[in-house]
């Protein structure tokens, strides 16, 4: 891989820029051949300025290519309560409402300490009341930084829309920060139907990649806003299938 970093502001813009987090972005296809099913994978991470702690994300939004099969997939056949996912765990939901997983890490300060946790990410299909797909992240780590909580999204044609709430940790202290996550939409999922009156196991197919890439690869982008920052942006691109493999990461630049 390949990091890009974004040319350094001036002035004004140069001071605001040196008090406001970095973004780093990256995207996978895997596999990554065209014409057939992958599984996506995205991952970003807040870098705070030097001496700061990482203010709070409030919203994460992932901008991807709007022509991906993610409606085709077979993925989210069934839905799962946020609410009821909250309180009782993933063994609320059906095996045929998981469509991905992947992991986070939060950081909160207790005094001079700084507690860093990372958390799995369960990502499971809610119920819709527009047409657009929903989902039920669960983010399951330990205490005292972060128990459970559920992240709620929307997958919107060409964007995926993840809304952060507040991240208690214990009486008295700040809220937890996301400072990175990973996630996978798709992979190895294991799904069930009824037939003839057996229950049978199955793989979902999948996203399906187009026929065609792009002459400059997919390109992804990520917007992150804060509760009390500026929010920023970074940028990545998937080369097409035979060219230089991997994906490309690029630094953002922060946007008010």
């Amino acid at each position: 891989m390949i990091a890009l970093v974004a040319a350094p502001a001036k002035g004004r813009t140069a001071r605001r820029a040196e008090n406001t987090p970095r973004l780093l972005l990256g995207a996978t296809f895997t596999p990554k051949r065209l014409g057939a099913p992958t599984a996506i994978g995205f991952w970003m991470r807040v870098d705070p300025p030097s001496g700061d702690d990482p203010p709070p994300v409030t919203a994460v939004n992932v901008s991807y290519p709007p022509n991906l099969g993610i409606a085709v997939s077979g993925l989210g056949l069934e839905t799962c309560q946020p609410a009821t996912l909250e309180q009782q765990g993933a063994r609320s939901c059906p095996p045929d409402a998981l469509m991905g997983h992947g992991s986070a890490v939060v950081q909160v300060n207790f005094g001079p300490e700084i507690v860093t946790e990372t958390v799995s990410l369960t990502i499971y299909a809610a119920p819709s009341n527009n047409g657009y797909i929903h989902l039920a992240i669960l983010a399951d780590g330990k205490e005292p930084v972060l128990a459970s909580l559920v992240l709620p999204g929307v997958l919107y044609p060409g964007r995926l829309q993840i809304t952060v709430p507040p991240i208690e940790s214990v009486p008295g202290a700040p809220n937890a920060a996301l400072v990175s996550m990973h996630a996978t939409l798709g992979g190895q999922l294991t799904y069930y139907e009824n037939s003839h009156g057996r229950t049978l196991a199955y793989h979902p197919r999948g996203i399906e990649l187009p026929d065609s890439c792009p002459r400059d690869g997919f390109r992804f982008s990520v917007r992150v806003s804060f509760a009390d920052a500026p929010s920023g942006t970074a940028r990545a691109r998937i080369p097409c299938p035979g060219a230089r493999a991997g994906a490309i990461r690029r630094r953002g630049r922060r946007r008010g």
